[in-house]
Formats: structure tokens, C-alpha cells, sequence
């Protein structure tokens, strides 16, 4: 089932004041507003059906890099400059994990079940599953003279071709191998170093963009025409070949060799799927105008959006990742005049579109409210107890509150939350003497942690506030028992003032999950 929802526009990044007047006067005069390029975090169920309303058939090219790799491990170890106690340079290693989110919605989507193993469902299945259904979406979107470009590795590429043939029919215009050289390891069989390409138009008979590039010619290949201005035409015997055209190069062909993004190139962002720009400039530059609209539902570190504002295309950019959002709005923002571009997401309407869909009595308010805060219990492994209108179980001698699915946890939240668990306080089964509360919230008003507590430590009562996590959104990560309730970041600081400096040092910021 396909629902459209509607955008949210969390930030207009890098607009003057005086743009954002001229929208606002637009807007309200029922005027067409100028256009802004999207970045827009959210799953790609959602987030493409929702793109149709406005740009079914409109997109120009789409590129997409989708996972193809199910055992890909998203950690990755990132340097941050700095110095040591003798004021000299030195960088400091982490470790970047792979978030929960990055596991289940790139890797673990379609994993498979022990009960769906006993049926004869492989993994295979489910990710040929998930990519037909992508491939349908992204076929809408295409404009009939529209081509898009699938990266691929060895692994599942002739899978994905049945897929994109059933989905387009016969409208392979190339397969394209993108050769590059790596680090090798250890020579057990031939160095796998290229990724496939594949490029199909939406209709192979509509007039479409290409714009011939050409590969630079060898010294050699020069050399044969020094000192020519034509040469003979070795079919027709006759001299229609003029010289200069042969020495732009040979034109494009199906391998491109091209490096990867090594570690000490500029554009290097640390992100461990990165792509060169120099491989999206050239899918851009063939197959899109200035002014054409160009789509990527797999954005990852952001090259596609990068490349695309670099050229004067409008972009769409898309991702689940949080991380990869964050990644390409500092990579766009270091593009000297980079356009005003919006951040959005599906917020609460994707919420509820996912407990319509996952809790029973759909058509029933207070019995759909209440199977989520059952739900959200059982995830948090907390025993619910009923009668109560804001505490809602208890866990380790404490209430827990969870909050509504679609609405922030709201500083009066707190107060009637402290105030019902002060009076409750030792009452209810597995609730201690102490007057103690998790409240959990998917999302919370802003700088509510610090108010709140001081609200909460005046009723008498200990309150932890602790984040819902999107992954209850994915089936997956449901079955496999990987939610995580992290407490809400609270950034805390100690102010050293010494003569005339000053040192603020951080003491914590995020307290460990439950």
C-alpha cells in the first residue's frame, strides 16, 4: 500500500533574510515560490510515494547507489585534528560504529526470519523484493525522456537487471564498468576492482539528453597527426576527416577508469560507501542539462547533491541515515555559493502512517493509542500497569511514561507526569518508595531536558527522559531485538576562568541505553 504524506521542512539552509521575505510574500499571495533543492532524511517507502504528487514523470536522471553489498560493515575510522600537551599537531582516532539504523535499514532489511528460512524465503529474495518495489517508484518519477543509472557491484548485478528489465522492459541503453585501482588484498583470486553500472531509459524511443564526452587522447594517438590537417577516411577512400575533431579523443566508451576517493583526496568526507565526484560529474554531464532535475534516493555522503549544485541542476537527495544527512549538509555548505536548499522529513505524518498500518483497531483512537504505548512498553521491557492516565508501566522500581506518537514531550508533560508519580510513589506493583519516572518521547521540546528536571526536581520526583528510536519503525530490528533507549543528550559543561581566559570543558553528553 502506497501513502502520500506531507513534507516538513525542518531548516532553509544557507537563505537570506531577504529570500526567505520574498517566499513568505509569495506564498502568501498564492504565488509559485522560487524553487529550493531538498535534502530529505526518511525511509523510502515513505519518502517516494510522497515525491509523486509533485514530481511524477519530471525527473530528469536518476542515480541511485543502493546497498548491494549485505555483509558491508559501516564502521570506519575517522581522524580529528588537533594538539597534544606540547601544542603540536596531532590528529585523534575514533572509531565510528555502525549505528542501529545504518544496520537494519541498509543490511538487515532484508534479512530473514528463522520461520521465514523454514518457508524457503533467502536473503536474496527479500532484497530483490525491496528493490523491485524501489525500481516501480523510481519509474514514476522518471519523465518519459528521463534516464537513470543503477551502481552496482558483481554480487547482485545480473539479479538487479532482471528486476530493472521487468520494471522498464527492453530499455538498456549500456552497461557501463567503472574500473578503479585499490589497496590489494591478499591474492586468492582475481582482484575484483570495478563496479557495474547499468543505464536504462524510462522509453528508449523518446528524444533524450547525451551529451557526448570524450576520453583525452595518448601522446601516441597525437603523434599519428602531427603536422595533418586531414587525413583519408579509410571506408570511402575519401578525406572527410578533419584532424582537429580526431584529436579531442576517442568518445566515451563503456569502461571508465577512474580512482577512488583515497584518503588524502579534498573531497574525502570519511563516509565508507563514498563515490568520486568525477565519476557523478560525468552520469550528470551526459545525461542532464542545467536547469534538469536530478534525483538520489541512496545520497549517502552527498556526492550526487554536491555535483549537481555544482553544475547548475536542481537535486533531490535523499537517505535514512542521520549520519549521511549530516555528511552531505557540510559537504554542501563548503560549495562556495551553494543555492538555498531545505532539510525535510515525513515527522509525525510518517509516525502515523506506521502505527496505522503496525497496531490493531486502525479506526479506534484510544484502543491505537493504547496498543502503541504497549508496544513501546514491551520493546522498553517494562511490566504495564492500566488505570492511570500518565504512567504508563514500570521497570526496575521506576514509572515509565511513553509519549504519543505524533506529539513532542512538552513541559507540561512533565509536570502532570511528576506530579501523578510523586502521589503514586510505592503504590504500584513493582514501583518502589522513591518517586522515580522514565519518560520516553520521540521527540521533546526543545531544551526541555534541563527545564524539566528543575520542574520535576521540585515535585520531589527523578525523571529520565529517553528517546523513542526510529528503529521501532522497522520490522526488522523489531525481530531481532536491537532497540536501544538512549537518554536524551544533555550537554554538560564545567566553566574554568583563569585571569582574563576562560576554558569550558564537556563532562558528558549522552547517558547509556536501556
Amino acid at each position: 500500500m502506497r501513502i502520500e504524506l506531507p513534507f516538513q521542512t525542518v531548516e532553509t539552509v544557507n537563505e537570506s533574510a531577504q529570500d526567505r521575505q520574498r517566499s513568505l510574500e509569495l506564498f502568501s499571495s498564492g504565488r509559485e515560490t522560487e524553487w529550493r533543492n531538498r535534502l530529505i532524511w526518511g525511509d523510502k517507502k515513505y519518502v517516494l510515494p510522497s515525491l509523486l504528487a509533485e514530481f511524477a514523470g519530471k525527473v530528469n536522471l536518476i542515480y541511485i547507489d543502493p546497498p548491494f553489498n549485505t555483509g558491508q560493515d559501516f564502521s570506519y575510522t575517522a581522524k580529528i585534528p588537533g594538539e597534544d600537551e606540547h601544542g603540536e599537531e596531532r590528529a585523534t582516532e575514533f572509531l565510528k560504529q555502525p549505528s542501529i539504523i545504518e544496520q537494519k535499514a541498509y543490511r538487515d532489511t532484508w534479512g530473514v526470519t528463522a520461520e521465514e528460512r523454514a518457508r524457503g524465503v533467502n536473503q536474496l529474495d527479500r532484497y530483490l523484493r525491496w528493490f523491485y518495489e524501489t525500481a516501480l517508484l523510481l519509474r514514476e518519477l522518471l519523465a518519459e525522456s528521463g534516464t537513470i543509472y543503477v551502481h552496482l557491484d558483481q554480487s547482485v548485478v545480473h539479479y538487479a537487471k532482471l528486476v530493472m528489465d521487468e520494471v522498464l522492459g527492453d530499455a538498456l541503453l549500456n552497461h557501463i564498468v567503472w574500473s578503479y585501482r585499490r589497496w590489494p588484498a591478499t591474492a586468492t583470486n582475481f582482484q575484483t576492482m570495478h563496479d557495474d553500472i547499468l543505464f536504462y531509459a524510462k522509453d528508449p524511443h523518446a528524444a533524450k539528453v547525451f551529451n557526448i564526452r570524450y576520453e583525452p587522447p595518448s601522446e601516441s594517438y597525437l603523434k599519428r597527426f602531427k603536422g595533418k590537417t586531414q587525413i583519408l577516411d579509410p571506408e570511402s577512400k575519401t578525406r572527410k576527416l578533419v584532424v582537429d575533431e580526431l584529436t579531442k579523443g576517442l568518445p566515451l566508451r563503456d569502461v571508465w577508469e577512474m580512482s577512488i576517493v583515497a584518503g588524502f583526496k579534498s573531497e574525502r568526507t570519511g563516509y565508507p560507501t563514498q563515490k568520486p565526484e568525477s565519476l557523478l560529474e560525468q552520469i550528470i554531464s551526459v545525461s542532464s542539462n542545467p536547469g534538469d532535475l536530478v534525483l538520489d534516493c541512496f545520497v549517502g555522503s552527498g556526492t550526487t547533491a554536491a555535483v549537481a549544485e555544482r553544475l547548475g541542476r536542481r537535486w533531490i537527495a535523499c537517505d535514512l541515515s542521520r549520519f549521511a544527512m549530516h555528511t552531505t549538509r557540510k559537504r554542501l555548505l563548503g560549495i562556495p555559493n551553494v543555492r538555498p536548499f531545505v532539510i525535510q522529513n515525513l515527522g509525525k505524518y510518517e509516525r502515523q502512517a506506521w502505527q496505522a498500518a503496525e497496531v490493531a483497531n486502525p479506526e479506534d483512537q484510544r484502543a491505537r493509542e493504547a496498543a502503541y504505548r504497549e508496544f513501546i512498553l514491551d520493546l522498553y521491557h517494562a511490566t504495564p500497569i492500566s488505570g492511570r492516565t500518565w504512567l504508563h508501566g514500570t521497570k526496575s522500581g521506576r514509572f515509565v511514561h511513553v509519549g504519543a506518537v505524533d506529539a513532542p514531550i512538552t513541559l507540561a508533560d512533565v509536570k502532570a507526569v511528576a506530579a501523578k508519580a510523586w502521589k503514586a510513589a510505592g503504590s504500584a506493583k513493582g514501583a518502589s518508595d522513591k518517586s522515580a519516572v522514565d519518560i520516553l518521547g520521540r521527540e521533546f521540546s526543545f531544551d526541555l531536558n534541563e527545564t524539566a528536571r528543575d520542574v520535576a526536581a521540585q515535585a520531589r520526583v527523578e525523571p529520565v527522559f529517553r528517546k523513542i528510536p526510529r528503529e521501532v519503525l522497522e520490522k526488522k530490528a523489531v525481530e531481532q531485538g536491537d532497540i536501544r533507549f538512549f537518554e536524551l543528550a544533555a550537554l554538560v559543561v564545567e566553566a574554568k576562568q583563569e585571569k582574563r581566559e576562560a576554558t569550558l570543558e564537556a563532562q558528558g553528553f549522552c547517558h547509556s541505553p536501556r
